[in-house]
């Protein structure tokens, strides 16, 4: 049986690709590429989660099953670079609009020939 974490992920991933490929408009591509980041995020964490498991603290729980601790790690670096990455599309963004006062991909590419 699947999981609705992983239905959620897929939900995610196709709507961020569908974002991608088939909008014109530079805010909605970058809004497309964060959701791909959170459902791989939202991915790596489902991949740690075990049933019944405690958080992983050795000296709280010696003999009990723990959560994997590393994807949270990973999704926490993640998170910091996704943001850094947002903000600098979007900084790109705004300078493209004022120097051609367009967000369209396609005018934009226009230009460039």
């Amino acid at each position: 049986m699947i999981d609705i974490h992983y239905i959620a992920v897929i939900l995610l991933l196709s709507i961020g690709f569908y974002g991608i490929l088939f909008k014109r408009n530079l805010i909605k591509t970058i809004i497309g590429l964060s959701i791909i980041e959170y459902a791989v995020n939202l991915f790596l964490i489902t991949l740690a989660y075990v049933d019944g498991g405690v958080a992983a603290i050795y000296t709280l729980a010696p003999h009990e099953n723990m959560v994997f601790p590393v994807p949270h790690a990973l999704v926490l670096t993640s998170i910091v670079i996704g943001l850094a990455t947002t903000a600098l599309m979007l900084g790109l963004a705004v300078n493209i609009y004022q120097k051609y006062d367009t967000l369209d991909t396609q005018f934009v590419r226009r230009l460039k020939e």
